[in-house]
């Protein structure tokens, strides 16, 4: 399966590079947009996440949600791009805290996704991909329209028959924390399945915390660490 080329345009779209008339950076447009950006909380009037990333699969899963004006947090799907080496950081964060000296040695961790080749990368990629899309769904929001819209969307990525089955495979599977928590092949990728899924989700969505919080559990990562991951993308797009 071609994962990993789909991953990454998915990746870019969430820079923003994937945007219509030669692409568009999320972070220039959002600090060109400040002023209405601040206003559009009290007003209603919002960005539209759709519209900052736009368009695209990434656009779809996380613009198409019902009534959601994200505003600057749409700055922090930028995070998805360095996905690895974010997860990373946060573990060595964790570490140096001495919050638990009794996890596995460095060895034993596993490699960020950006230092995988091959069939370990590809596996890595599907890993990410089932979190993001499960992420997506979390509150119920793909009805049959937007999943006909999504998967129009998908198609333009280019996946071959194999990876285009898988994926709607995704998107008839239960949602289960503890299915995907199974396929995660190294702490490492643990981290990167809770890091790309606390990127997708709002946190201000009761339904979609939720599910994050589930993942966690399942995942079995400290509190400590799951903090910490998430406060990478939040180091990831204000710094």
């Amino acid at each position: 399966m071609n994962v990993m080329s789909v991953l990454n345009q998915v990746m870019k779209q969430a820079q923003g590079g994937q945007g219509q008339g030669g692409g568009m950076d999320v972070n220039k447009m959002v600090n060109s947009l400040g002023s209405q950006l601040k206003g559009g909380q009290g007003s209603g009037s919002g960005i539209d996440v759709k519209s900052l990333l736009g368009g695209g699969a990434l656009g779809m899963m996380l613009g198409s949600k019902r009534g959601r004006k994200m505003g600057g947090k749409a700055l922090k799907y930028g995070a998805l791009a360095g996905v690895g080496v974010l997860a990373w950081k946060a573990y060595q964060n964790y570490q140096t805290n001495g919050q638990n000296p009794a996890q596995p040695a460095a060895a034993q961790q596993g490699q960020p996704l950006e230092q995988l080749q091959g069939q370990a990368q590809e596996q890595r990629g599907l890993e990410i991909l089932q979190a993001m899309i499960m992420a997506a769904r979390a509150d119920g929001h793909i009805d049959a329209n937007e999943r006909a819209l999504l998967t129009q969307e998908i198609e333009k990525l280019g996946p071959d028959d194999e990876l285009h089955a898988w994926i709607q495979r995704q998107f008839d599977a239960p949602l289960d924390a503890s299915a995907l928590a199974r396929n995660a092949d190294s702490p490492q990728a643990s981290r990167e399945i809770y890091i790309v899924s606390a990127v997708m989700i709002d946190e201000q969505n009761p339904m979609e915390r939720a599910w994050l919080d589930q993942l966690a559990s399942a995942l079995q990562l400290d509190p400590s660490l799951a903090r910490e991951l998430e406060q990478q993308i939040q180091n990831a797009t204000t710094g």
